[in-house]
């Protein structure tokens, strides 16, 4: 199919989160023509002042093949690129269906190698990262050899949670992203339900500390830009996503982010990525996590801070160029408010439900902070910009509306006192 020609134009899939709007504003900026696809016409993206046109995406495999074709072919904008993990999948599995659209993610051979963690650790290791010991047991019956070696608390992460997600809700089991379990019983109990399915999560053993991400865009086995930052806060407070996160200067961790870059170039890495570490402070120790092979959900302190990931993308992946990056800042603070508000209240009023014991807060600088914040000139949000304010008015008029509705909905539903 014939594309008319466009200067700059991308299609994104992907509009509704603060990451997508983070991607509209930074290709805004550099002249890019933005055409989202959105799940609601609330999202978040569609009412930046940087996007040219969003649509509500169409539901079905051939409805949604058809409707990006479509955009292209009345858009020019032949270019595609996409956020979550899913999306990502989805668009590499309809490669021949998009063709001759010219997809900027990464290929499906190297997104599946750092999606699967027992693919990523033994590479990390090659290359000098510190790996938190690990345990994959296929069979409950292996546990009682397990246990010898094992020091609690532990973590119960899935290695591919996107390929053993779908067996387990097959059959009824929860996918938890990460379990804490503090002594032998606790954890037997725990997996004593997978037994059924023959899939069972790694135990890995509790790293302390905060997390810290490594954020590199690679090209033909060269760093072309490179970001860092330090998790403040998280949703759940026991970690989740970062809803209070600072830049951290290149000059930390250097040591570090070589061997990051040297991990993705060993993975034969192209494009975003962002190498996941827990760091402990007292003892010096940078424990790996996970390679994310996408845009991560911290991309608004990147585009705060002038860390064009979204522009090189584009320009390199998009028109075969590579432009000269501006060394980004490395002293802002960026929040993002109902996740920190959330976690607030968890640590204000119901601690009790934090699963990691070993964690200890002072609800009352825990409050002080969050309200200083507000008043801090280097702290940027995840979603309010002053140079773009329409996609933080929305977000609040539609959750106020979602309020009333639901008080309304109480009342018409309750019941008259019976006389």
């Amino acid at each position: 199919m014939p594309f008319a020609t466009s200067a700059k134009a991308v299609i994104m899939l992907g509009t509704d989160t603060p990451i997508g709007l983070a991607i509209i504003r930074e290709l805004g900026q550099h002249g890019v023509q933005v055409h989202g696809l959105g799940r609601s016409r609330r999202a978040l993206g569609a009412w930046s002042r940087h996007i040219t046109s969003h649509r509500l995406r169409a539901e079905g495999d051939d409805a949604l093949c058809r409707q990006l074709q479509e955009l292209a072919a009345a858009t020019g904008s032949h270019c595609v690129m996409a956020i979550s993990e899913s999306d990502l999948m989805w668009l590499n599995r309809h490669r021949a269906a998009l063709e001759p659209l010219n997809l900027l993610i990464p290929s499906h051979e190297a997104l599946s190698r750092v999606i699967d963690k027992s693919l990523t650790v033994p590479v990390a290791q090659s290359v000098g990262i510190d790996v938190p010991m690990s345990v994959q047991i296929n069979s409950i019956d292996e546990l009682p050899a397990v246990l010898n070696g094992l020091r609690f608390p532990v973590v119960l992460k899935w290695a591919d949670p996107n390929a053993a997600g779908p067996s387990l809700r097959a059959i009824g089991l929860a996918l938890d992203k990460s379990h804490y379990c503090y002594d032998a019983a606790e954890l037997k109990h725990y997996l004593q339900p997978y037994a059924i399915s023959g899939l069972f999560p790694l135990i890995q053993e509790y790293c302390p500390g905060y997390g810290l991400g490594h954020f590199v865009y690679m090209h033909a086995g060269q760093a072309l830009l490179r970001f860092q930052h330090r998790r403040v806060r998280e949703w759940p407070p026991e970690g989740g996503v970062s809803c209070t996160c600072d830049a951290v200067p290149l000059t930390e961790h250097s040591a570090l982010m070589e061997r990051s870059v040297e991990l993705l170039r060993q993975l034969g890495w192209e494009g975003v990525a962002m190498v996941e570490y827990r760091y402990d402070p007292g003892s010096d120790r940078a424990a790996f996590m996970e390679v994310n092979g996408r845009f991560w959900g911290s991309l608004p302190l990147a585009w705060h801070c002038g860390a064009a990931f979204a522009w090189l993308t584009y320009a390199v992946g998009g028109r075969g160029q590579v432009p000269a990056c501006t060394p980004p800042r490395d002293d802002l603070r960026c929040r993002f408010l109902i996740p920190e508000f959330k976690r607030l209240l968890r640590i204000l009023f119901f601690r009790n439900a934090i699963p990691d014991r070993t964690l200890h807060f002072r609800p009352a600088r825990e409050l002080a902070e969050f309200l200083l914040d507000f008043v801090h000139p280097r702290v940027r949000y995840y979603v309010f910009a002053w140079s773009d304010p329409l996609p933080f008015l929305a977000d609040v008029a539609g959750a106020v509306v979602d309020t009333l509705h639901g008080l309304l909905a109480r009342c018409l539903s309750a019941r008259p006192p019976n006389r």
